[in-house]
């Protein structure tokens, strides 16, 4: 299994209009397309005007497949625009990562 630990910090104050915007135009594609996160989730106390969502895919190829039929997708496309013009997003950062075999990711 290979997990893609996806962490993005969010201009100050704009995390709730991500997620509807999210939850709007871009879940329902992108699930369509890659299955239910793992989990997806923004922080309660800490780092603030962040989020992290995680996906789980068989191998590197599983997901290079599902990310590329993504953004093939008009509707993920259209999301994605909205996202880019909304200057939400300050920073991204992704990890692929692999779980320990003592501590296997049961899905």
């Amino acid at each position: 299994m290979l997990v893609d630990h996806r962490y993005y910090h969010i201009k100050p104050g704009m995390v709730g209009a991500h997620l509807d915007l999210y939850e709007k135009h871009g879940f329902a594609a992108q699930t369509r397309h890659l299955g239910q996160p793992l989990a997806y989730m923004y922080t309660e106390s800490g780092e603030v005007n962040t989020l992290v969502h995680i996906w789980c895919y068989e191998d590197p190829g599983d997901r290079m497949a599902k990310r590329a039929a993504m953004w093939k997708d008009p509707e993920w496309q259209s999301y994605a625009k909205q996202m880019a013009d909304s200057g939400y997003l300050v920073s991204q950062k992704n990890n692929l990562m692999l779980p320990a075999k003592f501590a296997p990711i049961k899905r």
